[in-house]
């Protein structure tokens, strides 16, 4: 499910998609306090809520305070460049879904003195994408192996789990079990409401060229509401979806306005952050 638009959630988009250096490898920047509110400010937080949603990423080890210029600023933590790095793979991803055939299973076990990783581990695998298939057993394309495979490892949760690949071979027709699996309708209308969103800002876009603010605005709030859906429909294969699923034309929306305004987007927080250090 994909999560409201929140202080928090925005500035983790925003670190996401201008907070991480220069490219693979480089550290992270640095971001002064006084800039995000003004950069956050553009799409409607105030100073205080940005401050309050710093200081809870902060006290989750996703932000480190540092200095930058004299000013105090914050820049991501190993950790949340991890994460960040891993969700790319799921918000920019352009090639189609796998065929049909090709699922990961994933078989867990939990000792009741370890419940509250049981519980840790099945709100990863529904973060992850994963549908359930029966208790202990859950379904995801087999495209998510990777990723699965990181952050199970990296919660610690490894040892609970067995995974599988492997086709669907039961007595019910796929289309019907994956209708079992996830909750089909639900995703749907969280991609028509993306859609509702953000298809007119990318009419409007279409036309002038993309620039200054109102560039960096759009594309913020497209990143922040899209970076969800891709864990609410872990790209299951179109043959198993209703013939009207909204899904693709939703990745094709936030992929047309990646490619209008990122750059321009890139450009303008780049001036503000300069301007910031010769103020």
């Amino acid at each position: 499910m994909a999560a409201e638009r929140t202080p928090r959630s925005l500035i983790v988009s925003f670190y996401g998609a201008f907070g991480r250096g220069a490219g693979p490898g480089a550290g992270s920047a640095r971001v002064p306090v006084a800039a995000l509110i003004r950069l956050l400010g553009a799409v409607g937080v105030d100073a205080p809520a940005v401050r309050s949603a710093v200081s809870r990423l902060k006290r989750r080890g996703l932000l480190l305070p540092v200095r930058h210029e004299g000013e105090a600023a914050y820049a991501l933590s190993p950790a949340a460049r991890t994460l960040l790095d891993d969700g790319d793979r799921r918000i920019y991803r352009r090639e189609a879904p796998a065929g049909p055939g090709d699922w990961l299973l994933a078989v867990f076990s939990v000792p009741e003195s370890e419940r509250r990783k049981r519980h840790l581990l099945r709100s990863r695998l529904a973060r992850l994408g994963f549908g359930q298939a029966a208790p202990g057993v859950w379904i995801a394309p087999a495209h998510v192996a990777e990723e699965t495979r990181h952050t199970l490892r990296r919660l610690e949760l490894a040892p609970y789990v067995d995974l599988f690949r492997g086709t669907h071979e039961g007595f019910t027709p796929t289309r019907e079990s994956v209708a079992r699996w996830w909750d089909l309708p639900a995703t749907a209308k969280l991609h028509e409401a993306f859609l509702d969103a953000h298809e007119p800002v990318l009419r409007r876009w279409s036309a002038p060229a993309a620039a200054g603010q109102d560039a960096y605005r759009d594309y913020l709030l497209a990143l922040d509401a899209w970076r969800h859906l891709p864990y609410a429909d872990p790209g299951l294969p179109p043959e198993v979806l209703p013939p009207d699923w909204p899904g693709g034309r939703a990745a094709e929306v936030f992929a047309a306005l990646d490619d209008l305004l990122r750059a321009p987007a890139d450009g303008y927080v780049a001036a503000e952050l300069a301007g910031a250090a010769r103020r």
